[in-house]
């Protein structure tokens, strides 16, 4: 399971909004997004609602700003959780 926070603002301030599972438009609750918290899992984030636009993909850690996750902008709309599979190792 994962979750993300996005933020209104830099430094993790003003509204926020939260994910746990993939998200087609969160742009109405977030006119612009400026700064994300990654709380667990790995995400790719997209500017434009439903996964279209520029993409960057984000692992666990503090984005205090748009330009930490190589941004061009502040705006991001939508989100998809990376879903990690393992195989097990082969027998010798």
């Amino acid at each position: 399971m994962g979750r993300i926070v996005f933020y209104e603002d830099k430094n993790f301030q003003g509204r926020r909004y939260e994910c746990d599972s993939d998200c087609t438009d969160f742009h109405s609750y977030l006119s612009r997004c400026n700064s994300i918290r990654v709380e667990s899992g790995a995400w790719v984030v997209y500017e434009r609602p439903n996964y279209m636009g520029y993409q960057y993909v984000l692992t666990r850690g503090e984005y205090p700003e748009y330009l930490r996750w190589m941004g061009l902008n502040d705006r991001l709309s939508s989100c998809k959780m990376i879903h990690f599979v393992s195989q097990p190792l082969p027998q010798s």
